[in-house]
């Protein structure tokens, strides 16, 4: 069968990182197929029937972000475009009975469902509009009321087989019949989800779990406009939480792809961690999409929901980093102006940064001057009297030099390696001394040491 899966966000804000993951899942899966020789499609569908609250920069940066994480798609579509496909679509629910009309006020639904509260019952809808007459419905409509449209769920077992919570039932007759179509027109997303899934073949839903009581509505649904629900399979993964144990907000911006774009996490360190959290697999660093794609599989997500910590992804990134080839990053190089960054030294450095643009700062520590940190004078006027004489250093420099140093005056440890490398580089971290002074120089290690003189 041929296999097409979508990610289907409003425009109503930026993507997150839960957001991230449902997109992700949903990609992995239709790319483990095509890598397998299997047709498979992954589809980009904007839910922005909210006229309201869609924002076209929200669209445009939603798209932005996919791109960044290179979930590509072959598919595309809008909601908003469909208006005249869900009036068709709403006119056959009614001829069939399955939609009705109500006209129960705001008030008057909270009244009713207080009630139902306060006698320990379920607050379902009790049908009282399908007992309305004609006469009642015209004096309702005199007042300037506006109906909203229900739809009537049959009272039988809703059934079928989750790919990752497995076995799910509900009894139709303990769900409240969903509205489809507020009173003043919009249509909402139970009814234009299913509609969308129909048209465009969509083969597999994969969300989140907080979609699992959309879906037995909305296998009621399929069902009613034509498509059968056997065709169709189901999988809701558990919702990511933060560390506290509450649930990711939507509105956290700290956590948008945007903000993590901004604070230079690389977006295979996104997708490394995403694929795999939650996951009886081990998170790894990946650096290529097709490698986290070979070997997903929803059968391994738990039931238990995983935490998300922003440190986690920071140590991610780092892995990245360790992993990543100069080919990928050398153009990006030459875009931070360090295209004196060589694949050696790019070799060297990556395995120190938290970001690719850290990278600067190690920039002027090998090739310019800078502001050297002494700590202790006098060691290091010692330290520079006994540094090998000027010309080709090479690795075992840095080891010749210290054990004369620790020789001359007794230290080791910290104490004997610290102070000669903030006098050398400015910092009190950085790859291996032994790789770093060859490339910073004879002249440049001893112009810094001096300074310790004056």
């Amino acid at each position: 069968m041929s296999i097409r899966v979508r990610f289907a966000p409003s425009p109503t804000g930026l993507i997150h990182i839960g957001n991230a993951r449902t997109a992700l899942i949903n990609w992995l899966f239709a790319r483990k197929y095509q890598l397998q020789g299997q047709k498979s499609e992954f589809m980009f569908r904007l839910d922005d029937t909210d006229k309201e609250r869609s924002e076209e920069h929200f669209a445009e940066a939603i798209k932005e972000d996919l791109a960044w994480l290179g979930l590509t798609h072959t598919v595309f579509a809008r909601q908003s475009d469909r208006f005249d496909r869900y009036h068709e679509e709403m006119q056959k629910l009614i001829t069939k009975g399955r939609l009705y009309p109500c006209y129960e006020t705001p008030e008057e639904l909270d009244f009713k469902r207080k009630r139902h509260l306060s006698r320990g019952e379920p607050p379902i809808y009790d049908r009282a509009a399908l007992k309305l007459t004609d006469a009642e419905k015209a004096t309702f409509q005199a007042e300037g009321r506006h109906p909203h449209w229900r739809f009537m769920l049959n009272a039988e077992p809703i059934i079928w087989n989750d790919l990752v919570r497995g076995h799910t039932e509900f009894p139709g007759q303990s769900l409240s019949d969903p509205v489809l179509v507020r009173a003043d027109g919009a249509f909402l997303y139970t009814l234009t989800s299913v509609i969308d899934d129909i048209d465009f073949d969509i083969s597999h839903i994969l969300r989140g779990e907080d979609h699992v009581t959309n879906t037995a509505v909305q296998i009621q649904l399929f069902e009613a406009l034509g498509r059968s629900s056997q065709t169709l399979q189901f999988g809701h993964t558990t919702l990511l939480m933060d560390v506290a144990g509450g649930t990711l907000s939507k509105r956290l911006g700290s956590l948008s792809l945007q903000s993590l774009r901004d604070e230079g996490i690389e977006p295979m360190a996104i997708n490394s961690l995403l694929a795999r959290l939650g996951t009886s697999q081990p998170i790894e660093a990946h650096i290529e999409l097709d490698e986290l794609a070979k070997s997903f599989d929803l059968s391994t997500f738990s039931r238990t929901p995983p935490h998300f910590d922003a440190h986690d992804l920071e140590a991610m990134n780092h892995k990245i980093y360790q992993i990543m080839p100069y080919e990928k990053v050398k153009d990006r190089l030459i875009d931070l102006e360090c295209s004196k960054i060589t694949q050696p030294l790019w070799d060297l450095l990556r395995g120190n940064l938290r970001c690719l643009k850290d990278i600067k700062e190690w920039i002027p520590v090998c090739f310019d001057v800078i502001q050297p940190v002494i700590t202790d004078k006098d060691y290091i006027v010692q330290a520079l009297s006994l540094l090998p004489s000027s010309g080709t250093w090479d690795e075992t420099t840095w080891s010749t030099w210290t054990t004369a140093v620790k020789e001359a005056t007794g230290r080791k440890g910290k104490d004997l390696f610290m102070p000669l490398r903030q006098a050398i580089t400015g910092f009190d971290h950085g790859p291996e001394m032994k790789f770093l002074l060859p490339i910073i120089g004879s002249e440049r290690v001893i112009s810094r040491l001096r300074q310790a003189a004056v």
